[in-house]
């Protein structure tokens, strides 16, 4: 990008962060996701850094926060309240150390990491130790007299005295006491909503009516924000310093947080770190718990914690340049689609896909997103060459999740959405009632070659070493045309390949002859059929304990199967009634592919009738081990936790999973507590 494309898209960056900025911080509304926001004001960042003259006074870099509404009284800080750049990557934290170390001429520095909460920052003045005036951020030199509403919040000390001080921050009494019982005392922090008393404010609001909060951090801005201290009073709001502005002698960051709970205040826990490594470590633990913990955040904030040399490498731009929020990889990111292409997958689904400029989303480098559907695609507007909102949660597909319009610059292209399979040329279908374009012709190369990937997957025949990059090699090479050739192949066809030693052609040969002795419901689930996951396959092995019994059903026996719709019925079916699937199964038969029959099944149906849901990994065995032991006793297995799940099995780590369990009241139990419930 040369500079007059820089300058334009600068410009057009900072239009519409300063749209999303007054909506947010003024106007308490949110038409973004904060990652998607943080992902913008990044790439601005970025382009300023390197077109240096370009950055003016008013961009969004070189201020702090909204403006102050008129309604309040104007405080002025007399210590600005500047922001914190963002880091997202341990090398863009390396180079920043790099950059200190430059900057102060040592070799090493101390840290002090501590958990950056998502809430709304204030200040609290104390004068002889009694609280006179709070106020928020505002343009970080002018904030807003919101004393009264921070006054209704039980966790700010309305009054602050010493109780009592460790050995070793002796040396700060008499300057701390000085400054409590004769001058002024200022302290930073965050005021913000735990995520279950969050979730419980949003439920009233729901039975009357009114309309929901989209975060905590919104909520409690929306609190301060607002000119009856009773409205404040009645929201579950809480404090979290982190900061002393007042100079009481403290040399360390650290000694701060100490001395604040000393005074009376909750204050965020932290560790000392020597290194970066030591900041890694803390880091990821954290990233780990985040799910788990009360109350939002968003990464963990590193600063040099000796407060001298914080002082003397001084500010650049909005931030103090010995500090940086280390942000958790985010969900959402802004990036551009550079093209449009379809997808055809095994069922013959046509998926409009986004070729992206690279861009890190939960952790990830992501080059590619989906479009779900034609009329998605249509709904989005999205154009070759859009600015768009993506998205990844879990391990779900990424996805453009918004189109930012607003950045176009009349060179995007339309997407002109096929009439014909882009791989066979067969016209494509739809069936009425359904949003999705399909190919009908199962001899086509793309559904093949989707039907393996899908075939050697961990949940089908689990052929380890089959990737689709071998699967894509032995199709060109004209190795394979079809899933049951791959139980033709010996080690001498693979030998020719590109990058093939004799160990990986032996592992991958060995791996298919393990394979080839396979569960019922693992070989339900290979084949394919549209509409059979997992558990339906699970659900047809159960009831018909064969492969024998499977081929010759007709619609009334698949009307007996539990949980299988109408939908569902027909297209298992139909499959069936197909004399080319019969002869795919004849092949992978003689081939000596072995199918067992279904387990039987305890008569001590214990679980019948309770769900479970599994989070974390399990000492003892796999979580398909689990989830077999739970069906063997009868039980139903989710991927979710609801308000119809009975019992939440917590392994190491547990994730998202548990806090929502928490929050609908859902039993957790143990790995050791459920082996004893099916002893």
């Amino acid at each position: 990008m040369d500079k007059e494309q820089a300058q334009k898209r600068i410009e057009k960056l900072r239009k519409l962060i300063n749209f999303h900025r007054y909506n947010y911080h003024v106007l308490d509304k949110q038409a973004i996701s904060d990652a998607a926001f943080d992902s913008l004001k990044h790439e601005l960042y970025v382009l300023e850094q390197q077109y240096p003259e370009l950055i003016t006074p008013d961009s969004p870099t070189q201020r702090v926060g909204g403006e102050p509404l008129k309604v309040f009284k104007k405080v002025e800080h007399k210590v600005p309240m500047l922001s914190i750049e963002d880091v997202f990557s341990e090398q863009e934290l390396i180079d920043w150390e790099n950059y200190l170390k430059k900057l102060a001429r040592q070799a090493a520095f101390e840290y002090y990491a501590e958990l950056k909460i998502d809430g709304f920052a204030v200040a609290l003045i104390y004068d002889k130790g009694v609280l006179v005036k709070g106020a928020t951020r505002g343009n970080g030199k002018i904030g807003e007299d919101v004393t009264q509403n921070l006054k209704t919040i039980e966790s700010i000390p309305l009054k602050i005295e010493i109780s009592h001080l460790r050995p070793d921050l002796k040396h700060l009494e008499t300057r701390l006491k000085e400054k409590i019982s004769k001058e002024t005392l200022e302290i930073r922090g965050e005021v913000y909503m735990d995520k279950a008393d969050f979730d419980k404010f949003n439920q009233l609001r729901a039975k009357k009516g009114l309309s929901l909060f989209s975060n905590p951090r919104n909520l409690a801005a929306g609190s301060i924000r607002q000119l009856d201290p009773n409205l404040a009073a009645s929201r579950p709001l809480k404090f979290l310093s982190y900061d002393i502005v007042t100079d009481i002698g403290q040399g360390l960051h650290s000694q701060e947080h100490e001395v604040l709970e000393i005074l009376g205040f909750k204050s965020g826990k932290g560790r000392v770190c020597r290194s970066l490594s030591d900041i890694m470590d803390f880091w990821q633990q954290i990233n780990k718990k985040r799910d788990i913990l009360p109350y939002q955040i968003d990464g963990v904030v590193i600063s040099v914690n000796n407060n001298k040399i914080f002082q003397s490498l001084g500010v650049a731009g909005k931030s103090p340049r010995a500090i940086r929020a280390f942000k958790f990889a985010a969900k959402q990111a802004t990036t551009r689609i550079l093209d449009i292409k379809v997808q055809v997958g095994r069922t013959g689904a046509i998926t409009p896909i986004a070729v992206l400029e690279p861009v890190q989303v939960s952790g990830v480098t992501i080059t590619r997103a989906t479009l779900h559907n034609e009329d998605e695609l249509k709904r989005l507007g999205a154009k070759i060459g859009d600015t768009v909102i993506v998205e990844r949660a879990g391990d779900v597909i990424p996805a453009v999740v918004k189109v930012l319009s607003e950045l176009r610059t009349k060179k995007e292209k339309n997407f002109a959405f096929p009439s014909k399979c882009p791989v066979c040329g067969t016209k494509l279908s739809k069936p009425e009632n359904e949003a999705i374009w399909r190919c009908l012709n199962q001899e086509c190369p793309a559904r093949k070659r989707e039907n393996i990937y899908h075939f050697v997957s961990k949940k089908s025949f689990d052929i380890k070493g089959l990737g689709p990059k071998i699967i894509d090699q032995l199709m060109d090479e004209n190795l394979i045309s079809q899933a049951s050739e791959i139980f033709e192949l010996k080690e001498g066809d693979l030998f020719p390949l590109e990058r093939f030693a004799e160990k990986k052609a032996k592992n991958i040969i060995e791996s298919i002859e393990k394979s080839r002795d396979i569960s019922l419901e693992h070989f339900i689930y290979s084949l394919g059929i549209r509409h059979v996951g997992e558990e339906t396959a699970n659900d047809l092995a159960k009831y018909f304990g064969s492969i024998t019994k499977l081929r010759k059903i007709d619609k009334e026996d698949l009307e007996k199967v539990p949980g299988i719709g109408e939908k569902v019925s027909e297209s298992i079916y139909d499959w069936f009634q197909s004399k080319q699937n019969q002869k795919f199964i004849d092949d992978l038969i003689s081939l000596g592919v072995i199918i067992a029959h279904q387990k039987s099944y305890s008569e001590n149906q214990k679980l019948k009738g309770k769900s479970f849901v599994l989070t974390g990994s399990l000492d003892s065995m796999s979580r398909d081990q689990a989830k077999e032991k739970i069906r063997l006793f009868g039980g139903e297995i989710a991927d979710s936790v609801s308000k119809n799940t009975n019992y939440l099995i917590l392994g190491k780590e547990p994730g998202s999973k548990l806090a929502k369990a928490k929050e609908l009241g859902v039993k957790t139990v143990s790995e050791k507590e459920f082996l004893e419930m099916i002893k």
